[in-house]
């Protein structure tokens, strides 16, 4: 699915919404609500009046990592983005699926070609960085590498990585943004640390607007959390790739829970296209999900649809990207086109700092929903 529009350069959100005045906090963006092809506009802290008792939201865990490092091949400066861990599946733990890309003198980044193997990239405290082979055949932007050297690397398999993105990474930063931010910034609410390292290349970013106050007041009005985890990789930010293999993990506790909602005829809300994919590939061909972790190469389209999500919280993706395909399996596509088409008319902020949409079924608020203080249209 690719949008027939353009997102104008200035609607690129360029600092989080708590740095843009005075007074401004994280959930200070505009939501954008699509029931079928109906939108209306809201206040992001309208959402618990949006929610109903019963209603079931899924939330990504994965923590942000400092995931960007300055590295050199010879004389020539790189950046290094770490995206995705290796296991043993993919020739063991020492390996990371990474992108190299050419500094641009504004503190960002631009395409550099991948390879060839056996290039070698220095990087900070005596870790060599040795490409291997490509993450998928045919791309060249992501490559396997076995990370080498460093102190207290021997008798430990190799360097320790993570401990090299906290000493010396930092956020991966897009050229639209204005400035380096720290990485608390890009940690949402529900990031949890996982016990060996891992975790996103790129901020599960979905979940950015919400607030511990914003979940207690969800909580108090009967809405549900399910938590589940799903590190997020590098994206293609000039081809829009599509979805390459994530390590993800539903709990049994989650299963149930998400379980027990659909049977009591709750509302299943995933927070996050990263969510979708990770719930998605817990369900088995029954539509039941059951606890599962491990490596997912789902693809959610309209062709495959959805079993599990009746609904999508999620940012506004770029005319091209795939993850586009994801939100008409969930909503349809007069939906995301007339969403879309509202979202530029009134002219909403695009990606990870910007403003959110949330995609729910078509059908109205049941008898006692509190939507009673929510007045759409608002600005």
């Amino acid at each position: 699915m690719t949008l027939a529009v353009r997102v104008p350069e200035e609607l690129s959100a360029r600092v989080p919404a708590e740095q843009r005045g005075p007074g401004r906090a994280r959930d200070d963006v505009r939501l954008l609500v699509s029931r079928g092809a109906e939108p209306a506009h809201h206040a992001f802290r309208e959402l618990p009046c949006l929610l109903r008792a019963g209603d079931l939201l899924v939330v990504n865990t994965s923590p942000t990592l400092a995931a960007a490092v300055n590295g050199r091949i010879a004389h020539a400066r790189v950046a290094v983005h770490f995206s995705t861990r290796g296991d043993a599946a993919h020739g063991g733990t020492g390996r990371w699926a990474v992108e190299l890309r050419d500094p641009d003198g504004r503190g960002t980044t631009r395409a550099r070609a991948g390879g060839p193997a056996g290039t070698e990239v220095r990087l900070p405290g005596g870790v060599r960085l040795t490409l291997e082979e490509p993450l998928s055949p045919g791309s060249g932007r992501l490559w396997w590498a076995r990370a080498a050297g460093g102190a207290g690397a021997a008798g430990r398999g190799g360097p320790d990585v993570p401990g090299l993105l906290r000493e010396h990474g930092r956020p991966i930063r897009y050229s639209y943004t204005e400035r380096d931010q720290p990485l608390s910034v890009y940690q949402t609410v529900f990031a949890l640390p996982s016990a060996d390292g891992a975790g996103s290349a790129e901020m599960p970013s979905a979940a950015r607007p919400f607030t511990a106050g914003l979940v207690a007041e969800l909580v108090s009005r009967g809405v549900q959390f399910a938590p589940v985890a799903l590190h997020t990789g590098v994206a293609s930010a000039e081809v829009h790739e599509p979805p390459y293999p994530e390590w993800f993990s539903v709990p049994a506790a989650s299963a149930r829970l998400i379980e027990a909602v659909r049977a009591g005829g709750g509302r299943v809300i995933a927070v996050g296209t990263t969510a979708v994919r990770a719930v998605e590939s817990a369900a088995g061909p029954d539509g039941v999900v059951r606890a599962r972790e491990g490596w997912t190469d789902l693809v959610v389209t309209p062709g495959r649809g959805v079993r599990v999500v009746d609904g999508l919280l999620t940012g506004l993706h770029e005319p091209e990207a795939s993850h586009l395909l994801m939100l008409e399996a969930v909503a349809g596509r007069a939906a995301v086109d007339r969403g879309y088409e509202e979202a530029l008319r009134w002219r909403y902020l695009w990606h990870e700092f910007g403003d959110v949409h949330l995609l729910l079924p078509q059908e109205g608020p049941a008898k006692g929903a509190h939507t009673e203080h929510c007045s759409s249209n608002r600005l």
